[in-house]
């Protein structure tokens, strides 16, 4: 049997293969951890692709050797995977897949890690000696050694603690005032969400101090998230900052470990030079980024329009702050994860424009060339940078480049189109690389490859056959699937656009993903699915990325009927009398749109997720785009589906998670009640016990079949 028929006869498997396997990301390694010498690499990863309960493993002289297991670290209750509520909700907002060992933390030298597990904590060491169980004050979050491991820190009840490695001299480090609005050590729903902190503390590099954040979220909005399936239970209380009402007040603080309490004082507004626009905020509402080196403590702010970025050096005496770098945009300040980073030398690394529209790097005053575009830095050794960046946007390379250092230009180290990252540390690069082949992950010394990290995720019944194409004048980058089945001259086939299409994530790439073989899967069951990646999707520049600033849709929805009509025009089976939509979270708010705006094109759609009224989304995330509602007005009503419900003419599936802590079901039931109020007829489904990432083996598995059973009953009218 030929791989194409393998594919036919197999699809009906791959919902619930994709539901089992977490969308194939169950026995992925993850997490790398990369010691300063080289020798020894820690991860998370289940031991295959079904266990959903992650291990802690050690890589070193070239074998794998695992250091945790959740199930022989039981507590009396015989309970080695569950996650504690106050744990599991930082999970949910991580969007973690697994149960068991879903973090860690690690000394300078990378021999001792430490990890909550039901909320106690545990520590264990990279010589082969067994885990044990730490006593605390409570239920344990977010624990990390110090450098020199002789230290845990860790967060209980909002407040941060402090215990030897072998379990003795237990105590508090910054107790909130008030517990139940202030906490120290964690993170904030923004930062966490939008500005990707997921931290809320950084040790000294001597272990002698914290750099710690204070949050404190009285004057932020509660929602409550309930289950309508369970009325016994209570809700869940949620901080959550909508846009244009009030943020977490986050401050930062120097704590010794000696008891000593100093503020960090951080600039009350952004200078002369900040730009101004239609809303211009000059305070610094938001800590974008925190680190301690060798040189001190190095922290960026963030203006709450977004507009202006800087980066601060923290005397760690005093707490008084020095400027070391300004950025400013009239737009928006794009965020590089990895950045700022100072290097031993004292030299910064910070995004930068090198030329025409390329957002690259600045090191040490020196850019990265014109064309190269960077997403991330992943790391240094020495004065070398490590950073992902592309050439061409549906590809992602690891590079490293030494400013100053002889020949004095970027390396790339990957070669096989996909998308690659890495961990890096001393002399070791271990490479995670995802290709149209599937995943591997690749250990490197000194540039030559001296073993392998297995991924033991399944591979997919169906084998995803994209065809990349670059489509209209704006060169989309696109993947079109059709069934392996179909022949040139068969007859037309349905299509079905599959994008996510908005900010921050590409679909269009050329990996074996989980998203590749439910498009693949779609098309073996009679459609032509069509992915595109189109304007405010990443890796083509700033003015693509920024297109859509007060605009979220009008754009995006023209790259996706632009692109269906140049693969039609290449493609002549594709049916444009019979179109279609699906998508989640922004996806699902664009299939939604694309049956309101233009029902001339799209026939159906089923819109999962979907953030219907802008007006209830996040500050920082929502106000990149739109601004402040009160004085933007306008953006926010030009953007909300609400007001076009009446527009409806097209058969619509609503889904959404009752449990949604992210894009909160009341988009669903506020659009669903416009719908009703103008008669438009449309389906709902609703997911009780569900929150944005769906989980339950059934609901998952059954979920792409009602989808495919909606569609084709739609377009066959």
């Amino acid at each position: 049997m030929t791989t194409n028929e393998a594919a036919g006869t197999n699809s009906d498997g791959l919902p619930l293969q994709s539901a089992r396997t977490r969308r194939f990301s169950l026995g992925v390694p993850r997490q790398f951890t990369v010691s300063p010498d080289g020798e020894r690499v820690l991860f998370i990863r289940t031991t295959g692709g079904t266990d959903p309960v992650s291990r802690l493993w050690l890589y070193e002289d070239g074998a794998e050797r695992m250091l945790v297991d959740p199930a022989a670290v039981r507590n009396d209750d015989g309970d080695g995977g569950a996650v504690p509520q106050e744990e599991l909700t930082r999970r949910e907002r991580a969007r973690e897949m697994s149960s068991g060992v879903v973090s860690y933390a690690t000394d300078a030298d990378v021999r001792i890690a430490a990890f909550a597990l039901q909320g106690e904590l545990w520590v264990v060491r990279t010589d082969g000696t067994a885990p044990s169980r730490i006593a605390t004050a409570g239920p344990v979050v977010d624990p990390r050694p110090s450098p020199d491991g002789t230290l845990i820190a860790y967060v209980c009840a909002g407040a941060l603690r402090l215990v030897r490695s072998d379990g003795t001299d237990e105590r508090s480090a910054a107790t909130p005032e008030e517990p139940e609005h202030v906490t120290y050590g964690l993170s904030d729903h923004v930062s966490a969400e939008s500005l990707g902190r997921q931290r809320g503390y950084w040790w000294s590099p001597s272990g002698d101090a914290l750099l710690v954040a204070r949050v404190d979220t009285s004057m932020v909005r509660r929602r409550y998230l309930s289950d309508p399936a369970d009325p016994e239970r209570p809700p869940r209380v949620i901080a959550y900052p909508a846009a244009g009402t009030a943020n977490a007040e986050v401050s930062l603080h120097l704590v010794r470990v000696s008891g000593e309490r100093v503020a960090v004082r951080l600039p009350a507004a952004a200078g002369p030079d900040h730009p101004g626009g239609t809303w211009t905020d000059p305070a610094f509402e938001y800590v974008a980024t925190a680190d301690w080196d060798m040189r001190g403590p190095v922290v960026s702010v963030q203006t709450r329009d977004q507009r202006s970025v800087y980066v601060l050096a923290v005397d760690p005496a005093t707490g008084e702050t020095l400027p070391l770098h300004r950025a400013h945009d009239r737009a928006w300040v794009a965020l590089r994860t990895g950045t700022p980073l100072r290097l031993p030398s004292g030299a910064l690394v910070v995004p930068a424009q090198p030329g025409g529209d390329t957002q690259g790097l600045e090191i040490g005053g020196r850019t990265t060339p014109p064309g190269l575009e960077v997403r991330e830095v992943v790391g240094a050794i020495g004065e070398r940078v490590f950073f992902t960046a592309s050439e061409e946007p549906t590809e992602i390379h690891v590079w490293s480049y030494a400013a100053g250092a002889p020949g004095d230009a970027p390396l790339r180290l990957t070669e096989v189109p996909g998308v690659h990252t890495a961990a890096v540390g001393g002399p070791t690069v271990v490479l995670d690389s995802r290709t149209p082949e599937g995943q591997t992950v690749t250990v490197l010394r000194d540039g030559a490859r001296v073993g392998r990290i297995a991924v033991l995720a399944e591979t997919p019944v169906v084998t995803p056959r994209p065809l990349a194409l670059k489509l209209g004048v704006r060169e989309l980058r696109s993947s079109l699937y059709l069934p392996s089945s179909h022949r040139p001259g068969d007859g037309p086939l349905p299509v079905l656009l599959s994008p996510y299409a908005g900010h921050g994530l590409q679909l269009a790439l050329p990996v074996r993903s989980w998203w590749a073989a439910a498009a693949q899967w779609f098309a073996e069951q009679g459609f032509a699915v069509l992915v595109t990646d189109g304007r405010g999707t990443p890796g083509r520049g700033e003015a693509w990325e920024k297109s859509v600033r007060g605009d979220r849709l009008t754009a995006v929805l023209e790259d996706q009927i632009d692109a269906l009509h140049a693969a039609a025009a290449r493609y002549p089976q594709l049916d444009l009398g019979r179109v279609a939509m699906r998508g989640w979270s922004f996806g699902g708010y664009l299939a939604a749109a694309a049956v309101l705006r233009h029902p001339e094109v799209f026939h159906a759609a089923v819109a999962g997720a979907a953030p219907t009224d802008r007006r209830l989304y996040d500050t920082h995330w929502e106000e990149r785009f739109l601004g402040h509602p009160d004085v933007e007005p306008e953006t926010y009503e030009r953007n909300s589906l609400l007001s076009e419900a009446h527009r409806l003419a097209r058969p619509l599936m609503l889904v959404h998670g009752c449990a949604d802590d992210n894009v909160a079901v009341a988009h669903m039931l506020r659009f669903s009640a416009a719908l009703l109020a103008a008669g438009r007829p449309h389906t709902v489904l609703p997911l009780s016990g569900t929150s944005h990432l769906v989980t339950q083996e059934e609901t998952a598995s059954n979920l792409l079949v009602l989808e495919r059973d909606f569609l084709k009953k739609s377009l066959s009218h």
